[in-house]
Parts: C-alpha cells; structure tokens; sequence
C-alpha cells in the first residue's frame, strides 16, 4: 500500500500548478527559517537524506494535504529531532531549548557555504554489477514497496510499478534509498534512468511521444 505522498495519476487532487522557478519558493521568512533549520539540523549527521524524506511521508494524511511544502519540513524535522533525542516534546511545545552549552556539532553561519558548495555524493563502489545498459527495455516490480520494511521508504512510484520502459542512462552505484532511509545501511546498487511512454503510465498522452523519465534502481527492475 502506499502513502498519501504516492499521488502521481491520482483523480481529485486538483490540478497541477507549476511554480515559475521550477520550485517552490523561499518568500516568507519562516520559509527562509524552515529552510535553514532542516540543512543545519541534517548537519548533525543524524540522519541520511533518505531518513528525512520518509519522516516527510509518515506525516498523517489529514496533516500532508493540509500542510504547505515547508509545513511539512517543519513538521517532520520535529519528529526527526524528537526520536534522535535532539530535542525533547517539552521544548518543542515551549519553543525553548533547556539545555545551555550547543550541539558539538553547531552548524555555524560561517560553515554554510563551504558545506553547500561540497555537496553530498551519493555515489559509491559496489560488488553488484550492472544488469542493464541503454536501450535495454525493462520492467518495474509490482506492488512498488520497500521490500526491507513495510510501509518503508521507496523511490519506485505507484504509478510507474510494473510498467515496462527502456534504459536511457546509466550512473554507476549510488545510495539505496530502501536501506538508507531505515539506516540498514547504504547497500549502494546500480543506478538507470529509465523512460515510459507517457500513454503507457496514464492511458493517454499530452502530446504524441510524450515520455515520463524515472531514475531506479536495479533491484527495482527485471528485463522486459
């Protein structure tokens, strides 16, 4: 089963509305805030990207659809705070942090750009090979799940489970989000771009030869 973040060929959610940058914007500044706690939080190092992305998924439903975009960072980096033992319900609900000397790990202004400049490879060696290469047609496993932990963290979409398509790039080994997230380790694996066809995924196509483009990983696929 997949969660309410899961939405894509989903009726009654209204339309899709781009924003003009691609993004949503950072205007307000509580956005702004939002936006600067969760990278300096992620600094901690006590979570993967992978974890902070399924804390963003188990926000309850009523609470996902109602929440704005960085509502919803906010609230899940305060259950990420919350279990790594960062911060305690208590000062959540006060606002206040009660305990006087910082974090060793202080995110300090003057470390931010360095820190945004490096980025964060994700990927790494592995002794899987590769099972795929371009032009390879290729199908996604059904149901779309995290097969490690249920109702676990996954990049493989519902909408594009058991579809076939074909391998349009490949990237070497990265990260596996399915173990990641659950800090079960980083099992890196290959990783495929892969394209559908539009008309395959939604029934019908916006344009003729319209595709939708996924990156999956190689335990997500089998050949076609």
């Amino acid at each position: 089963m997949t969660r309410v973040h899961d939405m894509g060929g989903r009726h009654g959610d209204g339309a899709v509305i781009p924003e003009p940058q691609g993004m949503v914007p950072v205007g307000a500044n509580w956005q702004r805030s939002a936006l600067a706690l969760t990278l300096a939080a992620g600094g901690l190092g006590a979570w993967s990207i992978d974890t902070s992305r399924h804390a963003r998924e188990k926000l309850s439903p009523k609470d996902y659809a109602r929440f704005s975009y960085y509502e919803k960072w906010i609230a899940a980096l305060a259950d990420l705070l919350a279990e790594a033992g960062l911060v305690t319900e208590a000062e959540l609900s006060a606002g206040t942090a009660s305990a006087a000397a910082p974090h060793p790990k202080l995110f300090t202004a003057d470390k931010v750009a360095p820190a945004l400049a490096r980025g964060t490879p994700y990927t790494r060696a592995s002794d899987i090979d590769p099972a795929f290469a371009p032009g390879d047609r290729v199908r996604t496993r059904l149901p779309a799940r995290n097969a490690f932990v249920p109702g676990g963290h996954t990049r493989l979409p519902a909408y594009a489970a058991g579809q076939t398509g074909t391998v349009i790039l490949t990237h070497g080994a990265h990260v596996f989000p399915d173990t990641n997230a659950h800090r079960m380790g980083e099992c890196p694996e290959p990783l495929y771009t892969v394209a559908f066809a539009a008309a395959d995924l939604w029934g019908v196509a916006e344009a003729e030869g319209d595709e939708v483009t996924l990156d999956l990983w190689q335990s997500y696929l089998e050949p076609a």
